[in-house]
């Protein structure tokens, strides 16, 4: 659900595999890779072109955030914490 608009979104088969594995530290081409092609035996090149354009369209509505690096959990940032 956005919560911007509140706009309630549904996902595919595929764009749920990728939801699910966003976890901010695993890149996208790996979950692509590692679950998409093998699962939904798609070509690699393409199911990263069209997993790279679901992650846009999902940050474009606010519902994703798109890093180049790995995302850092306020939890692992604190001092202290392993």
């Amino acid at each position: 659900m956005s919560s911007w608009d509140s706009t309630l979104f549904t996902l595919n088969e595929v764009a749920t595999v990728i939801w699910e594995a966003a976890d901010g530290l695993t890149p996208l081409d790996e979950i692509v890779e590692r679950r998409i092609c093998p699962d939904f035996e798609e070509e690699p090149s393409v199911a990263l072109q069209d997993a790279e354009a679901l992650a846009e369209d999902l940050a474009g509505k606010g519902i994703l955030l798109l890093s180049d690096k790995p995302i850092q959990s306020p939890h692992s940032a604190r001092p202290g914490r392993e």
